[in-house]
């Protein structure tokens, strides 16, 4: 296996969880608009999708290969913590 199908191979990996993660990301933006209104859009995308992508290597590893359901499962728990940490976590006032 060359490089460039190395590189296909990570971005097929990577390309669902992060598609899934900006989806959250924007769904949640949509329905919590005023409770979300401080938060920047690429932070509340990049921890959903960093945690999707996380899953998918962990499931890959234990279960020998990508796109299981059961890698799928964990991903929705997964990805709906990290977008709470990302937009409900209370911030120090200055």
């Amino acid at each position: 296996m060359g490089a460039t199908d190395v590189l296909w191979h990570l971005l097929n990996l990577f390309a669902l969880p992060c598609m899934a993660g900006l989806l959250a990301a924007c769904g949640a933006r949509l329905l919590w608009r005023r409770e979300l209104k401080g938060r920047p859009l690429l932070g509340l995308c990049a921890w959903p999708a960093l945690a999707a992508c996380t899953v998918a290597v962990v499931g890959a590893l234990c279960l020998g290969r990508d796109g299981r359901m059961l890698t799928w499962l964990a991903m929705v728990p997964t990805m709906a913590l990290a977008l709470w940490w990302a937009g409900f976590r209370r911030t120090p006032r200055r």
